[in-house]
């Protein structure tokens, strides 16, 4: 087994795509109460129309805060020793 230590190589940060992945996760919270809506993944639309409901229900409650969680990976760019070990060419 040979073990090499890499000082130097460059990464390329992308987006997640694999499997199972969803591209962002939407969630929003009332500032004034802390009430949540359920996390969504991929459309916000859901997330929109529970604050616009949950302020047709509060008439005070107009201000949110949005969490979105967006999947990231990171991949061995070409020149570093892992681009070719891995396949990651033509990623």
């Amino acid at each position: 087994m040979t073990r090499a230590i890499i000082r130097a190589a460059e990464w390329t940060l992308t987006e997640e795509t694999g499997e199972g992945a969803p591209r962002a996760v939407f969630r929003v919270a009332c500032v004034d109460c802390g009430a949540a809506s359920e996390a969504v993944d991929n459309q916000p639309e859901p997330v929109e129309m529970w604050a616009l409901r949950h302020t047709g229900l509060n008439t005070t409650h107009r201000r949110f805060r949005l969490a979105t969680e967006w999947f990231w990976r990171v991949v061995p760019a070409p020149g570093n020793p892992y681009f070719d070990l891995e396949g990651t060419a033509g990623r």
